[in-house]
């Protein structure tokens, strides 16, 4: 029996470029990275991240119709997911709540919430359906895990849930069983790091990348929090250098002055010792916080997978090999596509394998219902 062709197109919104690609099936027929200059970006510099949509939802328009698309050529739109509150993992039909929470934005102005919108757009002027697929803010922690050690905070789930997920059901299809049968352990390795623990279909733990666990090229990791506290209150840093030398400057960026990983290693080639020693502390926090998800399953893990940018180093993908390859069989899934993992989302709920939920109104904590 013939499947039923399908063809979908993709949105994935960054800071600097709008990333767009149509799937027929699992088939890419177009890629494109829609390139936006300094001089563009300069005139949205200080207003709401939103106030970008007509300039991009043009770029998409242009790029299409050089392409030899239009809206009606489609049967749904996909985007990425932004930063909206607590929610299950899976694909959400993009309705007027989520818009409006996107708008608000309580939990974060990022170039990602314009996903949402940009799908909409496009879905909108053909009337057929748009989606959203495992936004950051995927939450499936147990109750024990939100616990932070202080009543004043409440330990938050924000991941690269697109990828992880995505790679959690490549690896499952390629050893011919489900995803829900599974306890894994995946390490996003890119300029965030996010390590997750994954048992029956649910990422049931995860550090916050970039405030929590390992530092990557350019963001700390954990902290030690009285060294923290110092450092706010000494008066010598704006809130704005403590954001940026956390979020944008910290990691080997702090030490070595490069975000660029490969610049490191040939550092390391040519002898440069503390070139050496951050590389190697990295992949010691990476391989520690991997120990810790494995005991989130205790010790029960089927499979560590390794995928990120990062992931294409094969320095670190040896030497975490020879630390956390004792743990259980690592597998390797170099960079991210999330455009692929958006498109093969709204494949899932075409073919009727997945039904789409949507968000409601009320206190934002995991409200949702299934969509007709």
């Amino acid at each position: 029996m013939l499947r039923a062709e399908f063809t979908v197109l993709a949105v994935n919104p960054g800071s600097t470029s709008t990333k767009i690609a149509v799937y027929v099936n699992e088939r890419a027929e177009l890629v494109r990275s829609i390139q936006h200059s300094d001089a563009e970006m300069q005139l949205f510099r200080g207003h709401p991240t939103l106030d970008q949509l007509d300039f991009r939802h043009a770029a998409i328009e242009q790029e299409l119709r050089i392409a030899g698309y239009t809206a009606e050529d489609f049967h749904a739109i996909v985007g990425r997911g932004g930063l909206l509150r607590p929610v299950p993992s899976g694909v959400f039909r993009i309705n007027q709540e989520m818009l409006d929470e996107l708008r608000r934005a309580p939990y974060g102005e990022h170039a990602s919430n314009m996903g949402a919108y940009l799908a909409k757009a496009v879905a909108d002027e053909a009337n057929i359906p748009a989606y959203v697929v495992d936004p950051v803010s995927v939450d499936e922690l147990s109750d024990k895990a939100h616990i932070s050690g202080s009543a004043l905070i409440v330990r938050r789930s924000l991941s690269h849930a697109l990828n992880t997920k995505a790679v959690a059901r490549r690896y499952a299809r390629e050893m011919e069983t489900r995803y829900e049968d599974l306890r894994l352990v995946i390490a996003h390795l890119g300029s965030g790091i996010s390590v997750s623990a994954h048992e029956r279909g649910r990422m049931i733990d995860v550090n916050l990348g970039g405030q929590e666990g390992p530092f990557s090229t350019e963001r700390c990791g954990g902290l030690q929090l009285f060294g923290v506290v110092e450092l706010c209150f000494t008066r010598q840093y704006t809130e704005r250098q403590i954001w940026d030398a956390f979020i944008r400057e910290g990691g080997i960026y702090s030490y070595l002055g490069t975000k660029d990983l490969s610049e490191v290693e040939r550092r390391i080639a040519s002898g440069d010792a503390q070139a050496a020693l951050i590389f190697d502390a990295m992949v010691y926090q990476i391989a520690k916080e991997i120990g810790a998800m494995a005991t989130v399953l205790n010790g029960r893990v089927d499979a560590i997978l390794l995928t990120g940018g990062m992931a294409r180093s094969e320095k670190l993908i040896s030497r975490l090999r020879a630390a956390a390859g004792w743990i259980a069989p690592i597998v390797v899934y170099p960079g991210e596509d999330e455009l692929e993992a958006l498109a093969e989302g709204a494949l899932r709920v075409l073919r009727g394998e997945e039904q789409p939920h949507e968000l409601v109104s009320g206190a934002p904590d995991l409200q949702l219902a299934t969509a007709n």
